[in-house]
């Protein structure tokens, strides 16, 4: 086995984004900001497992995925519903995962692509190449060095994990595993919850934070960044795009807590109590919802300073009283 060392350095812009992220994350861990609230946290799974598929151009929208996990029939293509399926049950083992084991990898890739794929928990056969879209980034090392060069990554890791800050850890694995890419397929889903469980490993809280949903908004910069970062032959550029994309979520998450934590009247706690965050509600699925009878009850104490709150929002803010109009918790 080779004493293989990752190139990369750390520069200052490095070390002001893992001071910014040890803090926002030692805030809100002290909170316990999202220990009390299980819906956010059931939400935020939800939404790192449609990001995460979505990347892997999965067509399922939100509501989709959200319904195939709450066990409800969902119309669609049978793989892409057993995709996310299989995510769920691969993002409920992040608490048991060792990152630093190979088998522990494989186990999970089993579990991520079970009855998708014919090479499911086995390192590929074949030869592979990293797209973004239709694009070729870069051919992967051919099959017969895959074992080797895993070895050799996970080797580092178990050396320096006490070493290398798992913010820099984490970010650098990812990069070295998307371009050894070792399986078949499924191998971003598997980078990017590989380094969600290395997060972890150094604050839970990261359990329930939806790192997928931000690299989906700025899908091509992560692609872009890894590109860039095979050029350069060093993962410096990767690691910076992903402590920045840490960096915003752990900004948006705040923002949710701080909404959920704002003055608001018991009215609006109990119909956000029975909202889930990104559904479409109607005004009578509300009403039903609370045990009300009266429209103008629900207005008066519960939409309008729902809505003042920014708690809530409309879909057609443009036609207040349309038939067709929904709310949203965000």
């Amino acid at each position: 086995m080779h004493n293989y060392v990752p190139p990369y350095t750390i520069s200052d812009k490095m070390l002001k984004l893992v001071s910014d992220i040890s803090e926002k994350v030692g805030s809100m861990n002290s909170h316990k900001e999202l220990e009390s609230r299980p819906r956010l946290r059931r939400n935020n799974r939800i939404r790192s497992i449609h990001s995460s598929l979505k990347i892997e151009a999965n067509s399922l929208s939100l509501s989709e995925v959200r319904n195939v996990i709450n066990g409800h029939l969902v119309l669609g293509d049978q793989i892409e519903i057993q995709e996310v399926k299989n995510a769920y049950e691969a993002y409920k083992k992040i608490p048991e995962i060792n990152p630093t084991s190979i088998d522990d990898l494989k186990k999970l890739h089993g579990i991520m692509t079970d009855h998708t794929i014919n090479e499911s928990g086995i390192f590929r056969t074949g030869e592979e190449g990293v797209f973004s879209g239709d694009e070729c980034i870069f051919i992967a090392p051919p099959s017969h060095m895959v074992s080797e060069l895993m070895n050799d990554l996970f080797s580092w890791v178990k050396k320096n994990e006490e070493v290398v800050h798992p913010l820099i850890l984490s970010a650098v694995f990812h990069y070295e595993f998307v371009f050894i890419h070792p399986f078949a397929d499924g191998n971003g889903r598997i980078a990017r919850l590989w380094h969600t469980v290395f997060l972890y490993r150094w604050r839970s809280v990261f359990e329930y934070i939806p790192l997928e949903s931000q690299i989906e908004k700025y899908q091509a910069e992560y692609y872009d960044a890894i590109a860039k970062s095979h050029v350069n032959g060093n993962s410096d550029v990767f690691i910076e795009f992903m402590l920045e994309m840490i960096d915003q979520i752990l900004d948006e998450v705040i923002s949710q807590i701080r909404k959920s934590n704002a003055d608001t009247t018991e009215y609006i706690k109990r119909m956000l109590d029975v909202m889930e965050f990104d559904v479409p509600y109607t005004s009578n699925a509300i009403m039903a919802a609370l045990g009300l009878k009266s429209k103008e009850t629900l207005r008066k104490n519960y939409i309008n300073p729902a809505m003042e709150l920014g708690v809530i929002r409309m879909t057609l803010p443009d036609k207040p009283n349309s038939r067709n109009q929904r709310y949203i918790k965000q």
